[in-house]
């Protein structure tokens, strides 16, 4: 009998979006990454479309994708975030799909997702119907073909969604071995009871519904996907495939399908390197022949189900107790905070209901104004979701409306449908999954609940943000400090809520620091610079001006002036409101124009309150991303004075630390400070400059080891492994420059001097790439003939630093050296 082999990684992050600005902003946890979807792809997304194959000196014989052999599913917010943030592994990811289904008898390795991982059985039947179209169509958008299986969020099942995948045509899904309860052989009378995890794994199963539907169901080896997660099986490639090739039994009758399913995230972020142990083990099986690799859609084209299982509905993989971690303290949580509860989730679970509810009626009766069918243009809008161009939209509301729509009129049809994508958002099960209420995942659908509230209220709604505080103040926190769930609101929400005077805050207070264009995109919007002018008088500056921003989501927009007065430091005034029209602007534009040429302060500032109001904006009010940027540039001075007081300091000193060192007595702990901070800064300098002195590079390197001091291995490997990216992208793009392959072959060779470790992964992917397309091949260099010799062999000592199997090496350039 043949043995198959599926390997299938869930791979997901819940959305980390403002939901005002529709961008991840900095998450300073995430160090050095801009936040933790970064630095989670760069462990573990991006590590996966490029597997190393090493040979046992640990050197790079073979680089292949694991996600074209394996199963997989992306959440589809998060492949959203990477088509524009990581284009290049979003492309490995699509392009692995479709190798995939080439491999496999057409069937691709990729599955779809309900949208935004909701619990589904605890979704409405109309909210379940959403979260299937949704995903369906945005996976039909990235990998070009429609979806064979779809992963539920948590493999929450019950039988009505398993009758909305059918219905949509989903052929299979998969589940936890302990959500089968009985199966019989398909023609069969009686049934057999499998209840706790005692069916078999081997084999899919139909799962007949109500309607009289069908859908097939893959149980996965629970004992294995245990091991992988929580046992450090990814210690070893090895270890890993022989417990893979443990799933399958000598005395089985039919052919087998050992099967796994697992968070992906555990290969490369949970455990570091286990993307290489899932490649290792991989290749072991395929090259010995243990077992034939495979995907769930080709296995069923091979070998349909002949038996039939009843499921355990109301079930999950990771709640022992069914679904009930998503909506009561029913004990399951992280186990690191003892003494907390999570009574919290209750009362959340139930405001979230009652404002679905409220917000479900009040789309209902204004979008049946407006549009022909209000919920089928709901389940629509993901169109919208994935192209939000000018065409698109336009056409998308005239398809849909009931007669041509204006410019309000549009603007309330969008921001009706918005309100109901962040109801949808709202729902995401990771806010319910941790173990306190004001957790990072919490706060975030809290926030996407604020958002709700905001555009409810101002299209089709009053007053519901009390009533749903009423509701959230009954979720307690366990942090005393912050009271309930209305504390946390009135903490983590209203502060981050903006319209559109706040928008043009951030414009005016940062447009005294950057050079904006006529047409400036600020995250989700776009402003419009109609009229501005800057003053400068020492340290001081002003600005004043006139702009005109418009969301480029609902598409509602303002005409707005400002006036900013700067007065250095971080010392800074502004004022913004709605214009008021040409002619009271102009008015207020010379007279604040006047008062500062005249140096009179104090006269603008009363000017300002006169005309902008009492309600003024600072660098506080900036949105962080570039709230950062600018305050970097304001001290950026000052860091300088301080390193060069540290360096000169050092200097100075260094002589007497090492006399002080001679006699033996004890280093003064500021001389070592100035030495720690001196040095870091120092190679700082040498990795900045356009060469680096390899000699100057060792002796400080020499001096670090000497004094045994810190060294900042975290921000420097991050700007060191940057820098050799950059060079490495230009001489893959210049394979011909031996000027450019000479420095890159140094920075190399600095990098094997730090007393720390340098990521070489993206490098070693682009020295694989000229590799591949034989970039070494003879060309015209500076040397002739003997130049080409020259350019081989640095290539070849290029590969060895990288940590390359030299025959591979060789034999990519010809052997010619």
């Amino acid at each position: 009998m043949e043995r198959f082999l599926c390997i299938h990684g869930h791979f997901y992050q819940p959305p980390r979006e403002n939901p005002w600005l529709e961008s991840v902003e900095i998450q300073d946890s995430a160090y050095p990454y801009h936040d933790w979807n970064e630095r989670i792809t760069a462990e573990c997304y991006a590590p996966n479309t490029a597997s190393r194959n090493l040979d046992d000196e640990g050197r790079i014989k073979g680089i292949i994708s694991n996600y074209a052999r394996i199963s997989f599913n992306f959440g589809a917010t998060l492949l959203s975030w990477m088509e524009k943030h990581t284009p290049d592994t979003y492309r490995a990811i699509q392009a692995a799909d479709r190798q995939s289904t080439i491999w496999r008898s057409g069937h691709g390795a990729a599955l779809a997702q309900v949208y935004n991982h909701v619990i589904m059985p605890l979704a409405s039947l109309r909210d379940k119907q959403t979260q299937v179209r949704w995903g369906i169509r945005d996976f039909e958008y990235r990998f070009q073909r429609f979806p064979e299986g779809m992963w539920l969020a948590e493999t929450a099942v019950d039988m009505e969604t398993l009758e909305v995948l059918a219905k949509a045509g989903i052929r299979f899904t998969i589940l936890a071995p302990h959500q089968a309860g009985r199966v019989r052989r398909i023609g069969a009378g009686r049934w057999k009871d499998v209840s706790g995890s005692r069916i078999d794994p081997t084999q899919a199963y139909l799962c007949r519904l109500p309607s009289g539907r069908s859908i097939s169901i893959f149980f996965y080896d629970g004992p294995i996907s245990q091991a992988v997660a929580f046992e450090k099986l990814l210690g070893s490639g090895e270890l890993f495939a022989s417990r893979l090739m443990s799933g399958f039994s000598d005395n089985c009758s039919h052919h087998q399908l050992v099967h796994i399913a697992t968070d992906g995230e555990t290969y490369g972020h949970h455990h570091a390197f286990g993307e290489m142990a899932l490649g290792h083990a991989l290749n072991h099986i395929e090259i010995n022949g243990l077992a034939r690799l495979t995907n769930y859609g080709e296995y069923l084209e091979i070998y349909p189900a002949s038996h039939e299982v009843q499921i355990v509905e109301n079930s999950s993989w990771s709640c022992m107790h069914g679904i009930e971690r998503w909506r009561n303290d029913c004990g399951c949580n992280s186990g690191v905070n003892g003494g907390w509860n999570q009574k919290w989730r209750k009362p959340l679970r139930d405001a979230m209901d009652w404002l679905s509810d409220r917000l479900a009626a009040g789309y209902e009766e204004a979008a049946t104004g407006y549009l022909k069918e209000p919920w089928e243009v709901r389940n629509e809008y993901i169109d919208v979701m994935l192209d939000r161009s000018e065409e698109n939209v336009a056409a998308f509301l005239q398809r849909h409306s009931l007669f041509p729509l204006d410019e309000d009129a549009s603007v309330a049809v969008l921001s009706l449908l918005e309100m109901q994508r962040h109801a949808m958002l709202m729902y995401t099960s990771c806010g319910w999954f941790f173990d306190e209420l004001s957790g990072l995942e919490t706060v975030q659908i809290i926030q996407y609940a604020g958002r709700a509230i905001q555009l409810a209220e101002k299209c089709c709604l009053d007053d519901i943000e009390v009533p749903f505080l009423e509701r959230l103040a009954l979720a307690g926190s366990n942090i005393p400090e912050l009271e309930d769930g209305a504390g946390i609101y009135a903490k983590f929400v209203k502060p981050v809520m903006i319209d559109l005077i706040r928008v043009g805050a951030h414009y005016a207070v940062s447009f005294l620091f950057e050079e904006y264009g006529e047409e400036t995109d600020i995250f989700s919007y776009r402003a419009f610079r109609e009229d501005s002018l800057i003053l400068h008088a020492g340290q001081m500056r002003l600005a004043i001006g006139r702009i005109f921003i418009r969301s480029s989501i609902t598409r509602k927009a303002d005409r707005i002036s400002f006036c900013t007065l700067y007065f250095g430091g971080h010392a800074l005034n502004c004022g913004v409101r709605s214009f008021l029209g040409e002619d009271k602007y102009l008015a207020t534009r010379q007279e604040v124009v006047n008062a500062f040429n005249e140096s009179d302060f104090a006269a603008i500032i009363r000017l300002m309150d006169t005309h902008f109001g009492t309600h003024t904006y600072s660098l506080k009010d900036l949105f962080r991303d570039k709230q950062r940027h600018i305050l970097n540039l304001i001290i950026a001075g000052m860091v300088q004075e301080f390193e060069e007081k540290f360096m000169t300091l050092y200097e100075n000193s260094r002589n007497l630390m090492g006399f002080l060192r001679e006699t033996g007595m004890p280093m003064p702990h500021h001389f070592m400070t100035t030495a720690e901070t001196a040095l870091n800064l120092h190679l700082h300098k040498l990795f900045a400059s356009v060469s680096i002195d390899i000699g100057e590079l060792r002796e400080v390197v020499n001096e670090i080891k000497g004094w045994n001091v810190a060294v900042d291995d975290v921000d420097l490997e991050f700007i060191i492994r940057h820098r050799l990216e950059g060079a490495m992208s230009v001489l893959l793009a210049q394979p011909e420059n031996a000027r450019q392959l000479s420095e890159v072959l140094q920075l190399a060779e600095a990098v094997k001097l730090l007393p720390f470790g340098v990521n070489l992964w993206q490098a070693q992917n682009m020295y694989w790439a000229m590799m591949q397309s034989r970039a070494t091949e003879p060309g015209t260099t500076a040397g002739g003939s003997n130049g080409r010799i020259s350019r081989s062999e640095e290539f070849i000592n290029l590969g060895r630093l990288l940590f390359f199997n030299e025959s591979v090496v060789l034999e990519a350039t010809g052997g010619d050296v």
